[in-house]
């Protein structure tokens, strides 16, 4: 069995058990337990407003699904996964596409007013400018690190198990995936809500993401957008929890697995039912936590990375000649 992560680079790199202790019980609370339960409250929250399923049954399926995936073992996980995302975002981006330019008079706009809200901070915060930045550089990293998990250590874990020929290329398709996610994916979404106006000030989360659909798909956009989450949550669970087992694994081999199955299934079910700014809160401590360590890692490990890179590069070269 192929397994690795920050846990693993940071005891065996870096030489220090205690950091990977604590990486390694971060990341378990973050994303096994914590983050999970932000996703299962996403796809209630969205179930419940497109289909009027109660959060409780919803959190149920969830968990009930997931249990047929986690004890299926890493190549269920892969199987799960690998099928889902690619098609659930591309036609993500084709709903949204559509909606852009059923828009394209509000595109314009829209680039506005993004730039004036980040170069020019009193119009967008009424004056009190220190603490609008403040807020904006805390949701903004918040919801950055959420999204992408750039940093973090999360993605390590699964980069781990890949088989390459060189360490690189997992870690170029790591940075391809974040441009992917960030820049397509989520500016995407953020184009919808803008040219739609959907953007009022009081609705947030996934119901303003359905809100904004609805305005450019009508009924269907809430049906869309909960069918999309679903999958795009669904398969963030089965990941994370990966990312936590491989922890648990470090921490107490795989008799720790089970009760964390366990554990999981509950969050995902607690989840559904807790209001959503709690969740947010609670993950986005957890999340910070968990990336202290990391990048404690990936600065003291800097010479070792430059040099796998190269290796690549030199027989990158070596093979075009």
């Amino acid at each position: 069995h192929i397994t690795g992560g920050p846990a693993y680079y940071i005891s065996k790199g870096l030489g220090s058990h205690k950091l990977a202790v604590f990486f390694s019980v971060s990341i378990i609370i973050a994303l096994g337990c914590i983050g999970n339960m932000v996703q299962s409250n996403s796809i209630a929250d969205a179930f419940k407003t497109a289909f009027d399923v109660p959060p409780l049954v919803m959190g149920l399926i969830i968990a009930a699904c997931g249990a047929f995936v986690f004890f299926g073992g890493i190549g269920r996980i892969a199987a799960v996964t690998e099928k889902m995302v690619p098609l659930m975002a591309l036609l993500y981006v084709i709903g949204g596409l559509f909606v852009v330019l059923s828009n394209a008079d509000q595109i314009i706009p829209a680039f506005k007013m993004i730039f004036v809200g980040a170069f020019d901070p009193s119009a967008a915060t009424g004056g009190i400018i220190g603490a609008g930045v403040k807020e904006a550089i805390r949701y903004g990293v918040a919801r950055g690190l959420f999204s992408n998990e750039a940093g973090m250590g999360s993605t390590p874990h699964a980069h781990a198990v890949a088989k390459v020929q060189y360490p690189a290329q997992q870690g170029l398709m790591g940075i391809v995936s974040v441009f992917i996610d960030t820049f397509v994916v989520l500016n995407m979404t953020a184009l919808v809500i803008f040219v739609t106006g959907a953007l009022d000030g009081t609705t947030t989360g996934i119901a303003l993401t359905q809100k904004a659909f609805s305005t450019g798909l009508g009924a269907f956009g809430i049906k869309f957008v909960a069918i999309c989450l679903l999958f795009f949550a669904f398969s963030t669970i089965v990941g994370w929890y990966f990312f936590g087992e491989q922890n648990v694994k470090y921490l107490f081999g795989t008799r720790g697995v089970t009760p964390y199955r366990m554990v999981v299934m509950c969050f995902i079910v607690m989840g559904s039912l807790l209001q959503v700014n709690l969740v947010w809160e609670l993950a986005d401590m957890f999340n910070g936590l968990m990336a202290f360590p990391n990048l404690i890692a990936l600065i003291g490990l800097a010479k070792v990375v430059s040099k796998a890179l190269d290796e690549f590069e030199q027989a990158n070269l070596a093979d075009n000649k």
